[in-house]
């Protein structure tokens, strides 16, 4: 498994992910949200749905991606298919694809060992971290979850100040 901040070329016959989670408010009620693109470029599946617990936004992102994993290994897809993630979450990047992961989370620890194991079930996995705008879709797919409105589109070359998100 290796992880990317550089858009690279993706391995012939893989299946991407875009993922994304939302908490509302954070922590509460979690929405999770996926686009499973095929190896022709068609959307082949998507996720919207809520959970029936509370949790965190990088709770709800780490749960998207195993939904997403989930589904691909449901279709038969796990053992030899190339997988690219696409996340805008640089914790779940972080923890998931480097070998010098950052200091871990302590509260969802078990949440991260059950995604490396998910991931393991494929042999060539490659995590991205991208842009929130270029992640969109996902986005909008897990605040529909939670009946949220999708966020509005920020304008070229005009840029939110980002807030700091709670570690959780």
């Amino acid at each position: 498994m290796t992880t990317a901040r550089a858009a690279a070329p993706l391995a012939p016959g893989a299946w991407v992910i875009h993922c994304d989670g939302s908490a509302w408010p954070n922590p509460g009620r979690m929405g999770l949200g996926a686009v499973l693109t095929g190896p022709d470029g068609t959307v082949q599946h998507q996720i919207s749905e809520a959970t029936t617990f509370t949790g965190c936004n990088n709770e709800a992102e780490l749960r998207a991606l195993m939904q997403a994993l989930q589904w691909l290994a449901q279709q038969g897809l796990a053992a030899s298919t190339p997988v690219q993630v696409f996340s805008d979450n640089s914790v779940l990047v972080e923890q998931l694809g480097s070998l010098s992961a950052a200091a871990p989370i302590v509260r969802l620890a078990t949440l991260f060992d059950e995604a490396r194991q998910a991931l393991q079930r494929f042999e060539n996995v490659r995590l991205q971290w991208i842009p929130r705008h270029r992640n969109g879709a996902a986005d909008t797919l897990a605040r529909a979850a939670l009946g949220l409105a999708p966020k509005a589109a920020t304008p070229p070359g005009h840029h939110h100040t980002k807030k700091k998100k709670r570690r959780c």
